[in-house]
């Protein structure tokens, strides 16, 4: 794969997690998504992301992204699965295609 790999770490939190990065994904003003079709009507590095978190894991009902943290909540418990799923989702935010 091309392009750099983002490092994640990440905390649960009463139902939300919290995913903090290496990387600036946005502004500081940073960006709330309520659903798929709310992060596709945007643009950006956040809406591209939300949009990939929703399309991940049907239980994410809202991401937040604000410069280097991403913030999301599900409608069903974070478990260990769920929570490596959402890390690996934004891990590969910046690679664009696989080398052949």
């Amino acid at each position: 794969m091309m392009g750099q790999s983002i490092a994640v770490e990440s905390k649960s939190i009463d139902g939300f997690c919290v995913f903090t990065t290496n990387r600036v994904i946005t502004g500081q003003d940073g960006a709330a998504y309520t659903s798929a079709g709310d992060a596709e009507g945007s643009s950006g590095f956040g809406a591209e992301l939300a949009s990939r978190l929703f399309a991940s894991d049907e239980a994410i009902d809202h991401v937040y992204v604000a410069s280097s943290e991403v913030i999301a909540r599900r409608s069903a418990e974070w478990d260990g699965e769920a929570i490596a799923g959402a890390a690996q989702t934004i891990t590969d935010l910046y690679r664009f295609y696989e080398e052949v």
